[in-house]
């Protein structure tokens, strides 16, 4: 007798366990996608290469960077990339290649190094060579080759 109700105890804890596996689950999924991927369009503007980079839910949207002085190699037809699924990284994309994904939660982030420049996307900030910068809708960010940049500031003053 005593063993019947151990096994009925079990099975009671074991159904009750496997049910809110299922229910939180599925709700952690839901939220890990709600957001979307970001959208990142490999194109060209004013004959320059260019990305234009999309996040509607966020209300990020044709946010364009046109990389001055460089040059695209391949076809010049837009090609659109979502980053919804985990990949292994370092994986090759025009114009360069991506660094960093994580797709645990969408939109997530993503890190590339595009004509030697270095973009993060993230929800809350572009980063363009590790300065941050705002999103704003329809802006369209010139990117400088390397060498005709300003120098970085130093923050010191050498006032005496």
């Amino acid at each position: 007798m005593k063993r019947e109700g151990t096994l009925r105890q079990f099975l009671i804890v074991f159904v009750i366990a496997a049910v809110a596996y299922a229910v939180l689950f599925s709700v952690i999924e839901r939220m890990r996608g709600r957001k979307g991927p970001w959208q990142v369009t490999f194109g060209e503007a004013s004959g320059a290469p260019a990305i234009v980079i999309d996040q509607p839910r966020l209300g990020i949207t044709n946010v364009t960077l046109v990389f001055e002085g460089q040059t695209a190699t391949g076809s010049p037809a837009p090609l659109p990339l979502d980053f919804a699924q985990a990949r292994m990284v370092p994986f090759e994309v025009p114009y360069g290649k991506v660094i960093f994904l994580d797709t645990t939660f969408l939109p997530g982030t993503v890190t590339m190094q595009l004509f030697g420049h270095e973009i993060e996307l993230l929800p809350r900030v572009l980063v363009l060579d590790h300065s941050e910068h705002a999103w704003r809708p329809d802006e369209v960010i010139r990117v400088m080759p390397e060498e005709t940049r300003p120098a970085p500031e130093t923050g010191r003053s050498d006032q005496r």
